[in-house]
């Protein structure tokens, strides 16, 4: 079906989140593996599952993700789990849309 990931974005090791200070912050990846499953809720449910699984956490301070511009189901998923857009970005594969959901 697909896959999630959360990690440590202080020291990454990435060229992602350099000037990450708070070692608090977590980022987070996704992918519906499936076109077919695109367009039925099921990447907003997995985010939010991840988002209250990775907020279960007390040193959890912050929970952030890039997706690509060009990626509009990727940016309203993450709008309708709680992510706001912060600005765009530049990151090692082009730019992106800086998303970020505190506690």
């Amino acid at each position: 079906i697909g896959y999630a990931q959360s990690y440590v974005a202080l020291g990454s090791g990435d060229g992602r989140w350099e000037e990450e200070t708070d070692p608090g912050v977590r980022g987070i990846d996704q992918l519906l593996a499936n076109a077919s499953q695109l367009g039925k809720g099921l990447g907003t449910k997995l985010v939010r599952a991840l988002v209250e699984l990775l907020f279960n956490d007390p040193e959890v301070t912050k929970i952030q993700t890039d997706p690509s511009p060009s990626n509009l189901r990727a940016i309203r998923c993450y709008e309708k789990a709680g992510f706001e857009r912060q600005g765009t970005v530049t990151t090692p594969y082009g730019p992106a849309v800086y998303m970020v959901q505190t506690r």
